[in-house]
């Protein structure tokens, strides 16, 4: 996965539009207004690979999100989970707005996209939009191997796992000039390392929140901390969808759905069937 930007100030296009207009296939005679879809009739949601509890070879919370919206919006649904590239510019030029060279995607909109202004002007040709949630990162630790934790001195020794190529990583291993580098332990996935921390093999997991609660679900055991790392963003950032920047029409009735969805207790609900609390930008 791709290094989360962190968050200025969000973007979020207007509510209460309508959601009853007609959608057309590309080249159809529209009003500027009107969404376009790449195939008639069906919504096509690109989703990440390895990236759970949001999405995870076609399941979890994004995958449902986009279940949802292409049900309100009376379509069917038509997931295209992808790998991540190198970096976000590639996954939106992959899966929003000119599709891959193998000929996988483009898709209609693209979810689990940092709502951030840096990256939207680097992506003029996307419209990023509809944030959904806040992710923050968070130290999670054995309370039998770490009993009181007044800050990062309290890991001097610890055995900590986090996951390759993420910013717990990132942060973890460049704490205090790499001073914890010896006692890190590098996993595929942040929720492999959270099974280590519950099977006892470590002391301390640095992964995002949703990764923790989706693993340990509350779990007295493993108190959750807020630790003021340097590189870290204290606020999170928050993740919306992205539609290719001429499509507006379709970016307004994402968001109407969203807004539904989130009036309604429905969002919510879906975040709640993987354990994690639903955190509103």
């Amino acid at each position: 996965m791709s290094t989360p930007i962190s968050p200025s100030r969000r973007r979020v296009l207007a509510a209460g539009l309508l959601l009853g207009a007609a959608f057309a296939a590309p080249g159809a005679a529209l009003a500027a207004d009107a969404p376009v879809l790449r195939e008639a009739g069906i919504l096509k949601v690109a989703v990440y690979n390895d990236l759970a509890p949001f999405s995870d070879h076609g399941q979890g919370i994004d995958a449902d999100l986009g279940a949802a919206l292409a049900g309100k919006l009376g379509l069917k649904l038509a997931l295209l989970p992808f790998n991540a590239g190198d970096d976000l510019g590639d996954d939106l030029r992959n899966m929003v707005w000119k599709g891959h060279y193998l000929g996988y995607g483009p898709a209609d909109v693209m979810l689990h996209v940092p709502v951030d202004r840096m990256l939207m002007n680097a992506n003029p040709q996307v419209e990023i939009f509809a944030p959904y949630y806040v992710e923050t990162v968070r130290l999670v630790r054995s309370a039998r191997a770490i009993p009181q934790f007044d800050g990062v001195d309290a890991l001097a020794g610890k055995r900590i796992g986090v996951e390759k190529v993420s910013i717990s990583g990132m942060v973890m291993l460049g704490e205090g000039g790499g001073r914890f580098r010896e006692q890190v332990h590098i996993y595929p996935t942040a929720i492999e390392a959270l099974e280590q921390l519950k099977a006892g093999a470590l002391d301390a997991v640095l992964a995002t929140r949703a990764q923790i609660e989706s693993v340990l679900k509350g779990d007295p055991a493993f108190p959750l901390q807020d630790v003021p790392f340097d590189r870290l963003p204290r606020g999170g950032w928050a993740v919306g969808m992205a539609v290719r920047k001429d499509n507006l029409g379709l970016a307004r009735r994402l968001q109407a759905a969203l807004n539904d969805m989130a009036a309604s207790g429905e969002l919510q609900t879906i975040f709640a069937k993987y354990g994690v609390q639903a955190v509103k930008p």
